[in-house]
Protein backbone atom coordinates (compact mmCIF):
# COMPACT_ATOMS: atom_id res chain seq x y z
CA UNK A 1 0.00 0.00 0.00
CA UNK A 2 2.77 2.46 0.88
CA UNK A 3 4.44 2.20 -2.54
CA UNK A 4 1.10 2.69 -4.30
CA UNK A 5 0.39 5.77 -2.20
CA UNK A 6 3.84 7.19 -2.96
CA UNK A 7 3.15 6.62 -6.67
CA UNK A 8 -0.06 8.70 -6.40
CA UNK A 9 1.81 11.62 -4.79
CA UNK A 10 4.57 11.30 -7.38
CA UNK A 11 1.97 11.49 -10.13
CA UNK A 12 0.47 14.61 -8.49
CA UNK A 13 3.86 16.30 -8.59
CA UNK A 14 4.90 15.21 -12.08
CA UNK A 15 1.62 15.23 -14.00
CA UNK A 16 -0.41 17.95 -12.30
CA UNK A 17 2.03 20.43 -10.79
CA UNK A 18 4.97 20.12 -13.19
CA UNK A 19 3.10 19.46 -16.43
CA UNK A 20 -0.20 21.23 -15.79
CA UNK A 21 -2.41 18.20 -16.39
CA UNK A 22 -5.31 19.50 -14.31
CA UNK A 23 -7.57 16.78 -15.76
CA UNK A 24 -5.65 14.27 -13.61
CA UNK A 25 -6.81 15.92 -10.36
CA UNK A 26 -10.06 13.93 -10.39
CA UNK A 27 -8.08 10.68 -10.69
CA UNK A 28 -5.83 11.48 -7.73
CA UNK A 29 -8.14 13.20 -5.23
CA UNK A 30 -11.30 11.99 -3.53
CA UNK A 31 -14.41 13.58 -5.09
CA UNK A 32 -15.02 15.87 -2.11
CA UNK A 33 -11.41 17.16 -2.12
CA UNK A 34 -10.80 17.49 -5.88
CA UNK A 35 -12.57 20.88 -6.22
CA UNK A 36 -10.49 22.38 -3.39
CA UNK A 37 -7.28 21.02 -4.93
CA UNK A 38 -8.25 22.52 -8.27
CA UNK A 39 -8.96 25.90 -6.57
CA UNK A 40 -5.37 26.24 -5.32
CA UNK A 41 -3.46 24.43 -8.09
CA UNK A 42 -5.08 26.28 -11.01
CA UNK A 43 -4.26 29.85 -9.90
CA UNK A 44 -0.78 28.83 -8.71
CA UNK A 45 0.03 27.37 -12.14
CA UNK A 46 -1.41 30.51 -13.78
CA UNK A 47 0.88 32.66 -11.63
CA UNK A 48 3.91 30.40 -12.19
CA UNK A 49 3.29 28.51 -15.45
CA UNK A 50 6.81 27.01 -15.50
CA UNK A 51 6.61 25.76 -11.92
CA UNK A 52 8.80 22.77 -11.21
CA UNK A 53 8.48 20.70 -8.05
CA UNK A 54 11.33 18.40 -7.15
CA UNK A 55 10.70 15.48 -4.83
CA UNK A 56 13.43 15.46 -2.20
CA UNK A 57 11.93 12.76 0.06
CA UNK A 58 8.77 10.66 0.09
CA UNK A 59 8.09 8.63 3.19
CA UNK A 60 5.03 6.42 3.42
CA UNK A 61 3.51 4.54 6.29
CA UNK A 62 0.03 3.09 6.28
CA UNK A 63 -2.39 5.55 4.70
CA UNK A 64 -0.01 8.54 4.93
CA UNK A 65 2.68 9.94 2.67
CA UNK A 66 4.99 12.71 3.83
CA UNK A 67 6.80 14.58 1.10
CA UNK A 68 9.62 17.07 1.21
CA UNK A 69 9.86 19.11 -1.97
CA UNK A 70 11.58 22.10 -3.49
CA UNK A 71 9.71 24.42 -5.82
CA UNK A 72 11.04 26.72 -8.56
CA UNK A 73 9.11 29.01 -10.91
CA UNK A 74 8.82 32.34 -12.71
CA UNK A 75 6.23 34.90 -11.58
CA UNK A 76 4.24 35.55 -14.78
CA UNK A 77 0.73 36.03 -13.39
CA UNK A 78 -0.96 37.73 -10.41
CA UNK A 79 -0.17 36.00 -7.12
CA UNK A 80 -1.34 36.99 -3.64
CA UNK A 81 -2.46 40.34 -5.04
CA UNK A 82 0.92 41.06 -6.64
CA UNK A 83 1.20 41.72 -10.38
CA UNK A 84 3.75 39.63 -12.29
CA UNK A 85 7.38 40.53 -11.64
CA UNK A 86 9.00 38.25 -14.21
CA UNK A 87 11.38 37.15 -11.44
CA UNK A 88 12.10 33.56 -10.45
CA UNK A 89 12.08 31.87 -7.08
CA UNK A 90 14.45 28.94 -6.67
CA UNK A 91 14.20 25.76 -4.62
CA UNK A 92 11.67 27.03 -2.08
CA UNK A 93 11.20 24.26 0.51
CA UNK A 94 7.82 22.65 1.10
CA UNK A 95 6.59 19.76 3.24
CA UNK A 96 3.23 18.07 2.77
CA UNK A 97 1.42 15.27 4.53
CA UNK A 98 -1.13 13.38 2.43
CA UNK A 99 -3.72 10.92 3.68
CA UNK A 100 -4.97 8.41 1.10
CA UNK A 101 -7.87 5.97 1.04
CA UNK A 102 -8.70 3.55 -1.78
CA UNK A 103 -6.07 5.09 -4.04
CA UNK A 104 -7.24 8.70 -3.64
CA UNK A 105 -5.90 11.66 -1.68
CA UNK A 106 -8.47 12.40 1.03
CA UNK A 107 -6.56 15.02 3.01
CA UNK A 108 -3.52 17.21 2.43
CA UNK A 109 -1.73 19.52 4.82
CA UNK A 110 1.44 21.42 4.11
CA UNK A 111 3.99 24.04 4.97
CA UNK A 112 5.63 26.25 2.36
CA UNK A 113 8.30 28.90 2.84
CA UNK A 114 6.15 31.67 1.35
CA UNK A 115 8.39 34.35 2.85
CA UNK A 116 11.40 32.99 0.95
CA UNK A 117 9.30 32.90 -2.24
CA UNK A 118 8.29 36.55 -1.69
CA UNK A 119 11.94 37.54 -1.07
CA UNK A 120 13.11 35.81 -4.26
CA UNK A 121 10.44 37.68 -6.21
CA UNK A 122 11.40 41.03 -4.65
CA UNK A 123 8.02 41.31 -2.90
CA UNK A 124 9.16 41.13 0.74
Amino acid sequence: MSEENKAIVTRLVHDVLNHGRLDVIDELYAPDLAPAARRWITPFRESFPDVHMEIVDLIAEGDRVVGRFTCTGTHLGHWLGHPPTGRRFHRVPEVYIFTLHNGKITHAWGLEDTHRRLRHLGLA
